[in-house]
């Protein structure tokens, strides 16, 4: 079949290892000084290691390629744990040794109590209401405790600058992702379908700004859910390039 897998250069690998530190899959190793990709089927095709190649010698192809086997995956990943069942593979911590920036992560904030609607509001008092890293759609994992159970905020990158609520409204209570269609040269829909079907998502609100391009981000979400087969709440709201919101 013809499908997304990653390609390695392996004259720009300088055989730092990054990518098969990053790689969830363990579909990359190090073979005489150089990354390689080990077997097609063990690539899921969505590039989580890209980010923490700093040679920039990882590109996702399109090209002749088994399909991704997501149990064989497992099952190779339980053996190299010494464990002969799958789901201990799944269950057991991974370590984490990529780019500090696309590490999975909880940030741990302050409760701060909310101040009387007539009180006013002190310069530098409004908190950050983000609780999970990373954000950008590209570096997310696939899998990350804080998937179970979320609701799930997919923001074209403009929005946040363009509201001036955007945090107390659209981003409390929810897990973030965010994305430019016009700027990333990658299709979002492979990988948000992916952590729809192998995580527990219970609703999911589209940000977009009101200019054309920014449909790309509502597409990509419509094809996900399309693809999952999940039933679940979706919502999308258009913000205007002067900061307004035009609809629920």
């Amino acid at each position: 079949m013809i499908r997304k897998i990653v390609h390695i250069d392996e004259e720009k690998c300088t055989g730092c290892g990054l990518c098969a530190e990053a790689c969830h899959e363990d579909a990359i190793q190090m073979i005489d000084g150089k990354a390689r990709l080990v077997k097609d089927d063990y690539c899921d095709g969505l590039g989580d290691c890209l980010p923490a190649c700093p040679a920039d010698a990882i590109q996702i192809v399109e090209r002749e390629a088994a399909a991704y086997d997501h149990e064989a995956v497992q099952a190779r990943m339980a053996a190299k744990r010494g464990s002969a069942h799958p789901a201990a593979a799944q269950a057991a911590p991974q370590e984490f040794h990529g780019c500090p920036g696309s590490m999975a992560r909880m940030l741990q904030r302050e409760t701060v109590q909310p101040a009387p609607a007539a009180a006013p509001v002190a310069e530098g008092a409004v908190e950050s209401q983000l609780r999970t890293w990373p954000v950008q759609i590209q570096l997310a994992p696939i899998n990350a405790p804080y998937f179970d159970g979320a609701k799930l905020l997919i923001a074209a990158d403009c929005t946040a600058y363009a509201y001036a609520n955007f945090h107390q409204e659209f981003i409390r209570g929810h897990v973030v992702l965010i994305g430019c269609p016009k700027l990333d040269p990658v299709d979002y829909s492979e990988k948000l379908t992916a952590i729809l079907e192998r995580n527990d998502i219970k609703s999911v609100k589209v940000v977009r700004m009101e200019v054309p391009c920014c449909g790309g981000i509502e597409f990509a979400v419509k094809q996900a859910l399309q693809a999952s087969g999940r039933m679940i709440p979706w919502q999308v709201v258009t913000i205007s390039c002067d900061g307004k919101k035009l609809d629920d």
